[in-house]
Order: structure tokens, then sequence, then C-alpha cells
């Protein structure tokens, strides 16, 4: 009896739980109605199954590859690491100049740009360039894998993974739905940082003969954080504006902005800040560590003088009594 009341309760539910999924797949098909008509044939861009399913990949890749190395010797990849980075450059740059080239030959408005869905060489070319970003930030993914065969597990940090996880699904939709306008400038910004940042690991990809020359890297963190900054403010002041971009992408570029800004300047507080705070104590720590044993040795020095003053009394005392 008992076991036949549990089965119709675990029916009901996963007839709740149907309900639930058709109301998402209505949704999702609602959406579409309204989505780009210039990207749908695009690759990746028919459905979001692909783009889910490969950051799936990614998740399982990030929890199953440090365990697949752990007993393994770690790969030597300075050459192929640096074909990638080089790669990378290549492809942000060509990003950024499409980008910069299409927007001022279409005359946008850097402070409220709605979408255009019209085929005009421009404006391709802009959907074109925002396509080539978000395929980017699949290839990037790359660089968790460069870092589980070379065993850098200490890179692999939830910051990491969340950026790497999120931006590609997010300009999945970005690409979907507006490949254009507003949503150009985002990915103008970090295209043109990723060009700096490919650069700073190509070369340090060349080895400790390098690292002379990246002293720079606590800037490129700062540059990051400029960008969120800039990116929320844009988005902010579009919608005081009234401009006339989807609204719920306004919201979500400054909640995503908000997420990367608080997690980067935590990076920043720990790498720069606290360790140099770190460096401090340490240093003034060992320094008193030190005075103690200067000061034992100094009283010691004390101890034999007045000793040795005390016998030569002595002796002085003794020779002018006889």
């Amino acid at each position: 009896m008992a076991s036949g009341y549990s089965w119709v309760y675990f029916e009901d539910k996963m007839e709740v739980v149907k309900d639930k999924l058709m109301e998402v797949q209505e949704f999702y098909n609602w959406t579409l109605s309204f989505s780009d008509p210039r990207v749908a044939d695009w690759p990746l861009m028919d459905g979001v199954s692909n783009t889910l399913a490969l950051s799936g990949l990614y998740l399982l890749i990030v929890w199953c590859g440090p365990m697949y190395m752990h007993k393994r010797k770690p790969f030597v990849l300075k050459w192929p690491l640096f074909i990638y980075n080089i790669v990378l450059i290549a492809l942000n740059l060509h990003i950024c100049i499409e980008l910069l080239i299409g927007s001022y030959r279409a005359g946008y408005n850097y402070l409220c740009q709605p979408v255009s869905y019209s085929l005009d060489p421009n404006e391709m070319r802009i959907a074109k360039a925002i396509w080539w970003f978000y395929v980017s930030k699949l290839i990037e993914m790359l660089d968790t894998v460069f870092f589980i065969l070379r065993q850098k597990n200490e890179q692999i940090t939830f910051l990491h993974v969340y950026h790497h996880v999120t931006m590609f699904p997010i300009w999945w939709i970005g690409t979907k739905w507006v490949a254009g306008g507003q949503s150009f400038l985002g990915a103008l910004l970090n295209s043109s940082i990723h060009v700096m940042m490919y650069s700073y690991y190509g070369l340090s990809a060349l080895g400790p003969a390098m690292q002379k020359y990246l002293w720079w890297k606590r800037y490129l963190t700062i540059v990051q954080l400029v960008q969120f900054v800039v990116g929320m403010i844009h988005a902010s002041q579009s919608l005081l504006l009234s401009c006339n971009f989807p609204v719920w992408m306004h919201w979500a570029l400054i909640f995503y902005g908000m997420s990367l800004l608080l997690l980067f300047l935590n990076f920043y507080y720990k790498s720069y800040i606290l360790k140099k705070k770190n460096r401090k104590k340490n240093a003034s720590s060992n320094s008193k560590k030190s005075l103690p044993k200067e000061t034992n040795n100094s009283k010691k020095a004390d101890n034999k003088h007045i000793s040795k003053d005390s016998v030569a009394s002595r002796r002085k005392t003794h020779a002018k009594n006889h």
C-alpha cells in the first residue's frame, strides 16, 4: 500500500517537472521568434543545445583532467602554447578592427545605438565580428586544457572557470538576439584587452628569459577592472536614456559585469595587495627575530669587558696592599 502511494506521488512529481520543462521550451521557442534572422544559419546558431553541451564538456574536462594527469609527467608545450597565443592575438585583433571600422562607417552612436537587423554591409560586418567574438570564447577554453596538461592546477581557480564557462553561452545569447547595436562595445573592449593579454601569455610561454619583459601583468589586471566598470556605466546610462535596445540585455550586462568585477577585485587584492602586506610582515618579523641574537651577543661582550676590568682592578688593589 505504502509503495503504491509512493509510486503515485513520484508520477505526480514527474508530471509537474514535465509541465515546467514544457513551459521553458515554449518560452524558448517564443524568444526565437524575435532573434536575429541574419545569424540563424551560421555555425552553432541554430539552437542553444550545442553551446550548452560544449560548456558541459568544458566542466567535465576541468573535473576529470587533473585526475587524469595526477600520476603523469607534465607536458612541455612551449611552442604549441606560443602558437596558440599568436592565433588568439590575431583573432582578437581582427575582431577589434572589424568592429571599429564597421561601427565608424555605420555611424554608430557610442552612447546609445539600437540594433539594426538590416543586411547593410557595415551592419553585417559588425554581426560577423560579434559571431567571431563568440567563437573566440570557445577557443579560449583551451587556456584551461593547457594548464591541466602542464599541471598548473593552481591557475584553475573559481574565477578562471567561472569566466570561461559563462562567457561562451552569454555571447551565444548576445549573437543570437543582439548581433550589433550597443553590444558591439563590450566585444570591442574585451577583444582589445585580450590582444594585450595573449601578448603577455605568448611572451611568458617562451620561458624565464622573457620574465624581465613581463613586469606589466598587474596593470593588465587593472585594465580588465576598468573594462568592467566602463561596461556597467555604459549599460546604466543607456537605461537612463531609455535607449532603444533590449532592457534585459542591459541588466544582464550590469549584473554579469558586477560579478566579474568583484571576482577580479578579489584576485587583485590577494595577488598584489595582500602579498605585499605579507612580504612586509615577514620582513619585519625576521628583523625582530635577529634582534635578540644581537642583544645577547652585545651583552656577552659587555660582560666579558666588565669581567676583564674587575680582574684588572683587583690586581691593582692587591699590588698596593703589598
